[in-house]
Order: C-alpha cells, then structure tokens, then sequence
C-alpha cells in the first residue's frame, strides 16, 4: 500500500446538533436505537440500512433532512410529529441547493456504482449536494433488486457496486465517496447476514475487498479520507473474514483476519484492532485451538481497555470464555463469565463500536451457552440457549436460527429428545431463510444424538424432514 499525500480541507460551515433527536434516543445506545429504526421501517414495508455511525450523524446535524425512506420510517415511529418536531430542517430549505442534480439522478440506481475521483466530488457521500440529505443514490445501488431468492437478490448490488474488474483498473486517487462507497458495502454486509447467513454471500463479498484494497495502494488526497479508507478496508476484511469463519471455511478467515489486523497496526487503529483479535478469539475456539482463542481475547482486551466502551469489553471477556471452556477450564471459565456480565451490566454508551449492534441480552446468554456447552454442562447450556432464542430482535433471523440450534443440541444431549425433535423443527422452519454451515453442522449433530432416539415423540418425523432438506454447497 503506498502512503498518501495529505492536502488540508476546511469544512464550509459547521454543522448545528440535533439535539431534539439525540432526546428521542433517550437512555438507548445509538446501535440500539438503530435497531429500533430497523425495526420500525420492517414494519411499514421499507427497507433503510440505519446503523449507530447513521444515527450519530443525524445527530452531529450532518444530516439535516433525511431521505424520503427515512423520512416515512421516522413519522411512522412518532406519529403526529413533523420533521421540523424532529429536528430535521424542512426538505423546501434544503432541496434549493440540490439544484445541480442532473435530470436523470433518479435513474442512477439502474447504473453500477462508480468511483468518482475526489477532485469531481469534494463532498461527503452520505450528503453529496452539500448537507441536505443522506444519498438516495448511495444507498439505492446497495438496495435489493428483484430476483430468485431474496439473498440473491441482495447480494447483486455488492457485484455491482465493486465488481470484480475494480482491481484492473488505472490506479488514481481515491476520494470521499470512495470511502462512503466501502463503509456502505461493510453495513450492507451485515446486514444481509444478520438475515440470511453467510453461506450466500462469501463469494460475492470478496470482490469488495479487492477494489477496496485497490483504492488503499492508489492513494488519496487527504488524511480524513485515507483514513477512512483505511478503517473501512479494515472492518470489510473482517465482515469478510467473519462470512468466510460462518461458512466453514476457516483458513480463509484466518487469512482475512490478519490482514484487518495488519491494517490496524500498520495505521494505529485500536478499534479496528480489538475488533480483529475479537474475531480471531472466535475463530481459534471454533477451529479448535482454544488456548489461541484466549491469547487472542487477552490481547483484544488490552488493546481495547482505552476505548472507553464497557460492552466491547464485555464481548471480548466472553470470547476469553470460550476459550477456557474449549480447555475444560471450568475456573478460568467462570470467571471470565462474571466479568462479562459485570461489564455488560455497565449498560451501553457512545463508545460502543458500530459493529457490536448485535451484541445485547440475546448474544450474551447465547454465548454463555456455547461455554457451558463446550464444558458439558447440558442443562445449564440449554437454559441460556432458550433465554437466547427468545430475547434475540427478530431482525437477527440467523441468531435466531443459531441459539435454537444450540437449544435443541443441549437438550439432546441433556436427555430430552422430544424438546430437542421440536427446537430442531424450529431451526428447519427457519433454514428456508438463513443459510449457515455453522448452524447446519450443529443441526446434524443434534439428528446424530437423536438417531437413537426414533420413537420418542417428534424425533422420526425431525430426523426424517432433516434428512429431506437442501444442504448448502
């Protein structure tokens, strides 16, 4: 990767808090409230990519009027309220200085996403017209498009936006929509994963990360974009890591791992750091090295003690669990538990990572049922797995998938064959949406331990649906 020359840019105009919004958020984190808009537009029909850097941009002022998906989403969660009672700006203030827009902006979703040179496009993706709007333009070429199925229909767009022949293209200087193009795909990732599982997307995303790297080596014109630049082929290489860690293919993840973790000691990024060792923690204890997954958790912990974000550390002390209990360290277990829930009782704050949106009540008893799992404690592993399946957003259709999938193994192996037939039935219901080979692996293991069990009631008519459904390649 080549270093950049740096220009200084002044900002125009400050920005005005909306500070009417930050009041709508309450005591609720912004990754929380995040979900809480996802959830909301899930109820109307509508489709928004809103995460915690969205939320804290609204209310930093950078977005003064959102879009119109936003917009709908935002009065249907407070009804009898205008935007101006939102804190927003009226769209007749904002929209005179879009006057630049070229007529056929409304067809730009039916075009691959381009990127521009920053010297074309000195303006901040997510507002390009000035301040007056997160992109409509950005966020539709990231939308879902007609197609087969709904995950592959979703993924088109990633193709579309860094396809694959990105990384033969003249290297030049990258820009701010550059930038906003990688941080788009990395929450367009997850997204999609946190619906369907890994299995479908791996392939697709690689491309991505190629075009994003291609972009790092070309150079930019000013430190805020490298890096951003920088921190986004960061957390890219990790989602991809994690879809490659999802689908079984661990030296793939391994590989992706090191590289987000190269990336952030080359460019002194503790969070993209901590991030990686986290994801290295997992992946050591699921690939059966569980004394790395503990040096690993160690070092994300001291790397993310200044972060100032007690439920990252919260998850890096699970993930240090974990791997006690893949040694059978019962103690070193415990313990590590106890910190994790301490932490997590610290509640959320601003400090929290955009990342950790999935992390909440559901995935912390989900985790401490893998520990007490791997440590063969069956019944208190199940009582976790239920509390995980049940607290979990419905939006986490895979978690969903996966706690009941840990639920129905624990009580196979606890000796309840009938209570693991109906949860395993539950995940099978689910699989026509999720595609996992971690939640797969676990399903057929749980037929392997019921195939004794046939004439119990629900188990020949789980293990013979289970033999019957689709495996994914």
């Amino acid at each position: 990767m080549t270093s950049s020359t740096v220009t200084s840019s002044q900002s125009p105009r400050p920005p005005r808090p909306n500070l009417a919004f930050r009041r709508l958020r309450g005591q609720r984190s912004p990754a929380e409230f995040a979900a809480m808009v996802r959830r909301a537009a899930q109820e109307i029909g509508e489709r928004v990519s809103c995460d915690a850097r969205y939320i804290g941009r609204v209310e930093a002022g950078e977005i003064r009027c959102p879009n119109y998906a936003y917009e709908r989403v935002f009065l249907h969660m407070f009804p009898g309220r205008t935007l101006t009672d939102l804190g927003f700006a009226p769209r007749s203030a904002v929209r005179g200085r879009a006057a630049r827009r070229t007529p056929c902006e409304t067809r730009e979703a039916d075009r691959p996403y381009q990127f521009h040179d920053s010297q074309d496009h000195p303006q901040d993706p997510y507002h390009p017209h000035e301040d007056d709007e997160e992109s409509d333009v950005l966020r539709r070429a990231f939308m879902t498009r007609g197609g087969a199925t709904v995950a592959a229909a979703s993924l088109g767009p990633l193709g579309l936006a860094f396809d694959a022949s990105a990384a033969d293209r003249p290297a030049r200087r990258a820009g701010a929509s550059d930038a906003g193009a990688v941080e788009e795909a990395v929450r367009r990732i997850r997204l999609l994963d946190d619906r369907h599982g890994a299995d479908g997307l791996y392939r697709r995303a690689a491309a991505p990360l190629r075009a994003a790297y291609t972009l790092l080596d070309a150079g930019t014109t000013r430190q805020v974009t490298a890096d951003r630049l920088y921190s986004g082929a960061g957390e890219l290489a990790i989602s991809v890591g994690w879809l490659a860690h999802d689908s079984g293919r661990f030296d793939d993840a391994r590989s992706h791992y090191a590289e987000a973790l190269a990336t952030a000691r080359m460019t002194g990024d503790p969070a993209l750091e901590a991030h990686a060792f986290c994801n290295t923690a997992f992946l050591a204890r699921d690939a059966g090295r569980p004394r790395e997954a503990v040096r690993a958790a160690q070092a994300a912990q001291r790397v993310g003690r200044g972060l100032g974000s007690a439920r990252l550390m919260s998850l890096l002390a699970l993930r240090e669990a974990g791997g006690w209990a893949g040694l059978a360290d019962r103690t070193g277990c415990e313990q590590a538990l106890t910190r994790a829930q301490a932490l997590y009782e610290r509640g959320p704050s601003d400090a929290d990572p955009e990342w950790m949106s999935f992390y909440g009540a559901a995935e912390l008893e989900g985790l401490k049922a893998q520990c007490w799992s791997a440590l063969g404690d069956w019944p208190r592993a199940a009582r976790h797995a239920r509390r995980a399946a049940q607290l979990q957003d419905p939006h986490f259709t895979r978690n969903i998938a996966l706690y009941t999938a840990e639920l129905a193994d624990d009580l196979a192996r606890g000796g309840y064959p009938d209570e693991a037939a109906a949860a395993g039935m539950r995940v099978l219901d689910l699989l026509g949406q999720v595609q996992s080979s971690r939640v797969q692996t676990m399903l057929a293991g749980t037929a392997r331990v019921l195939s004794p069990h046939r004439r119990a009631s629900g188990v020949s008519a789980f293990l013979e649906r289970h033999a019957s459904s689709p495996r994914t390649a």
